[in-house]
Formats: structure tokens, sequence, C-alpha cells
């Protein structure tokens, strides 16, 4: 009697079939591409032939397909019967009787063979001009407006950055040339823009009324709100948000059109109710001071501004900087005092990158008010995040933190501090240009220059600085405020500083 072969268990797998597992949890899903698999052979694209720009070689006919499928919007077509390295490669055998396993790879050598992945000697980038070439190409055989909108948006985008060698009476045809490839470029993308805006696509609309709005692709370059104020209309009517907004804007203030506040709080209704942040606050900010027609509500502006900071963007962090101030001395009856979640407000605005919201946080760090502790490190990270956007009084606070320093967080340099200071003047900042004067008058930072010193004392008593005055009033040659070559003024009493028992301001400033 033979004994019975024992059946050979395949280990318990971690896949439940019976349950399906959420895998875009973990990993987002991508738009299908096609993808290099070696399993297929290469494919080389016919030659394009030799095509100059012209709209009409964009074909919205229905009739019109290659039968590619790189370009029919089918990626995965011819790739579906491919085997995918996620999946198990049995033998022909172990799917019949599931017994057997195919024999594993030697310890050895790579699971995956890459070595054809990794670039040759003669591997290069493709230049501007190729890659525009390319772009072009499969823009003009797909019939997918979104790609086309995509392409005439790169195309507005690269003459942004088409580089303009500068003017010398040598390259003087070079510089020409650069401008009318710019200007080529602009072109080919509105005139694209405009068939795809009167075939009905609301983000052509939009973006050839900024592009109008902006300056870009009109006469003399400049803004043509007459054009761009019915693309904005036609767009809101589409549903898109943000022309709705712009044309809340112009209606508002009568660009391209009446100003009519009727009609603006209708766009910015109809934007409010996608959600647009900047229409939320606009209403916010209306119901609070009574504006566009309506009448004082601060309990209602205080709701939109709420609604409009839970969906606050970059491109509109207003609202979060308005409901922390709101906070920071509170309505009656509306909204109460509330430092910490005021601070909180301001922290998210300033992660936004908003810049008056980083200046009024490293003021709060700085001095230790609204509840906050004295912390040079985050005062002179707020300071930097708003001076990086050119804030003047920001670039002038760094200009004082760099004066002294902070130990352990930033060296002192008399150099960074005049040249923050001058940043902070060329803002415009009267304090700014009298101190750059002082900074030049002794030397501070930067070698002595009287005329220089005197200019900007002149620059700064335009502007109001009555110390500036009284410099250029003879009194150049009398000794400088704090002593010979004083520059700082740090009180014996700081308790009547009122500055949280630390002063470190400059006489100048």
């Amino acid at each position: 009697m033979t004994a019975q072969r024992p059946q050979r268990q395949r280990p318990p797998s971690s896949f439940n079939s019976a349950q399906p597992q959420d895998f875009h949890s973990e990993f987002p899903p991508y738009p299908a591409e096609p993808s290099y698999n070696p399993a297929i052979p290469n494919r080389e694209l016919p030659q394009q032939p030799a095509w100059e720009p012209d709209h009409d070689d964009y074909d919205d006919s229905p009739d019109h397909d290659d039968h590619d499928d790189f370009f029919s919007g089918s990626p995965s077509r011819g790739l579906q019967h491919q085997p995918s390295f996620h999946q198990e490669q049995l033998p022909p055998s172990s799917l019949a009787t599931n017994s057997i396993r195919a024999p594993s790879p030697p310890a050895s050598g790579p699971i995956l063979d890459h070595s054809h992945l990794r670039p040759g000697k003669q591997a290069a980038l493709l230049s501007h001009e190729r890659t525009l070439e390319l772009y072009r190409a499969n823009a003009k055989k797909t019939q997918d407006p979104e790609l086309q909108f995509e392409f005439a948006a790169f195309m507005i985008e690269a003459s942004k950055s088409l580089p303009i060698p500068p003017s010398t009476p040598g390259n003087l045809l070079q510089v020409e040339k650069a401008l009318e490839k710019r200007e080529d470029l602009i072109k080919e993308a509105t005139s694209l823009l405009k068939r795809l805006a009167d075939r009905g696509h609301p983000a052509s609309q939009y973006f050839l009324a900024d592009c109008y709005a902006n300056g870009i692709g009109t006469v003399k370059n400049k803004q043509d709100f007459d054009r761009a104020y019915p693309l904005f209309v036609l767009a809101a009517k589409h549903g898109h948000a943000d022309a709705a907004y712009r044309a809340g804007t112009c209606c508002e203030n009568g660009w391209g059109c009446r100003r009519e506040s009727a009609k603006a709080l209708t766009f910015y209704r109809k934007a409010s109710a996608a959600l647009h942040p900047g229409a939320l606050y606009r209403l916010g900010i209306a119901e609070l001071n009574g504006e566009l027609g309506l009448s004082k509500s601060p309990k209602e502006g205080v709701k939109w501004l709420k609604r409009s900071a839970e969906h606050a963007t970059a491109e509109f962090p207003h609202a979060l900087h308005e409901l922390a101030l709101l906070h920071e001395r509170g309505i009656d009856n509306v909204l109460f005092v509330d430092f910490e979640y005021s601070t909180e407000l301001l922290a998210q605005a300033a992660e936004l990158g908003y810049a008056p919201s980083a200046y009024r946080l490293g003021e709060c760090y700085e001095y230790g008010k609204m509840g906050c502790p004295q912390d040079a490190a985050l005062s002179i990270h707020y300071y930097n995040i708003a001076a990086q956007q050119d804030h003047r009084d920001a670039c002038f606070a760094l200009t004082a933190w760099y004066l002294v320093g902070s130990p352990g967080v930033l060296p002192q340099s008399d150099t960074e501090a005049f040249l923050w200071a001058q940043k902070a003047a060329e803002g415009g900042l009267a304090k700014a240009m009298y101190a750059v004067g002082y900074f030049l008058e002794v030397g501070i930072g930067t070698s002595v220059s009287m005329p220089d010193a005197i200019s900007w004392y002149k620059r700064a008593v335009e502007k109001g600085d009555k110390r500036a005055a009284q410099r250029l009033k003879g009194s150049l040659n009398q000794p400088l405020p704090g002593g010979p070559g004083a520059v700082l003024r740090r009180g014996e009493n700081e308790s009547d500083t009122g500055k949280g028992g630390k002063d470190k301001d400059c006489v100048i400033m």
C-alpha cells in the first residue's frame, strides 16, 4: 500500500480578498500615465514635420484620431495583459495545482535589474525650444481642451521666464529677437485660449481674462479690463468661483464696467456659495463696516470672516489676520477678547506667508505682548518671514536685532543692520531713511559718506521726520545722540521702557 503524499500548505496570505483594502489611505492615487515596462518593446513616435505656430493647427474635429494610446487618453490600453511586479509569477502548473512555486532568484544578485534605467553618457536635458516643440506637437494631436489649456498656460509662463539679454549697443538685434520670441509665445497662447473660450471652456475664459487684466497679450502691455470683465462674467456663469470674485471686484471698483455695489454683491455671493475665501472675506468686511450698501452688522460680519478663515489659502489669508485683531480688542456682545486664540490665528496666517501677521507675531515675541513669552528666536523668525516679502517695518525690526545681536540665536552684524535699514528705507519708511543717513554719517556697517547721509536726511524730512530736519539745520557738527559714536541707548531703569524689561531700540529708531 502506497502512503499518500501529504499536501503542502501554502503560507497564510496577509491579503484578505473578502475584505477590500483601501490602498488610497496610504498611497495617494496618481493619474494614469504611460510608464516604462521592460516587457513592452520600445515604440518610436513618427517624426513631426516642421510646423509654424498657427491656431488653425489645433484640430477640434471629432473625426481626428491617430489611434495612438498616448494621445487617446487610454494609456493603459495595451498594458492590461502585461504582468505586474506586484503579482506572483507562477509557472502554468502551479496555477492549476496550487502547489509548486517558481524557484526564487539567487540571493547574490539583485531581484530586479535596473541597469537599463541608468542614464548613458549621451544623456542630456531637452532644450527649452525642444520641450516647447514636443509640448506643441502633443497639444495639436489631442482633442482634450484641458490639455490644450495647460499648453497655453505653459506658454504664458514660459514667456515670463524667457531670458532677455541686457540691452547694449552691440546686441540690440539679439534683444529684439528675444522680445519677438516672447511676443510670438504670448500671441500663440492667447489665440489658443480664445478658441477654447469660444468653445465654453471656463478655465480658459478666466485665464484669458486674467491675462488681459495684467496686461498680457494687450496693446502696449497695458491692463485691459474692457476685454477682461466680460470674460470674467462669462466664466462666472459657468460656475468658476475665481471668475465670480474677480467680476465682483470689477463691479465694486468700476474696472471695465460701471461701479455698481449691488452687482458686486451678487458676484461675491455667487463666489461665496462656492466657498471662495476672498469673497467670504469681502462680504465679512462689508458687513462689519457697512460697505457696498449694507448696514453695519458685526455679528454677520464675524460669521463671514470665520467661514473665510476656515478656507484660508496663501492667496487669501486675510480673514485669519482680521479675526486675530478682533479677538485682540473684542466686540461687545459679539466677540470676546482672547489673546491665546488671537496669536494662534496670527500663526496660521504667518505660516501661509502673510507678512502683516508675521510682523505682529515678531512684535509679540520681542516685547512679550498678548501673553507671548519674550523669545528672541521666534521674534527673529517671524520678522524674517515678513521681511522676505519686503515688509518695511519687519526689515527695520531686523536692523535693531542685528545691531545688538542675540547670543546663540543671531550674531551681531553692523553690515546686516545697515542693509536691512536700507531695504526698509527704500520701501518708504521715514525712520529707516533717517537711520540710513545716521549710519552713513557715523560709518556703521558702511563707509562714511556725508553727501549720501544728507541725501537720506532730506528724503526723511520729506516724509515728515523731525530728527532728520534737526540734523540738516546746521547740527551735523554737534555731538551725536548718546555721546561720541554711541548707537544704542540701553536704559538703566528698564521697568520704564514699557517693553517687558527689554530695550534694544536704537536712539536713531
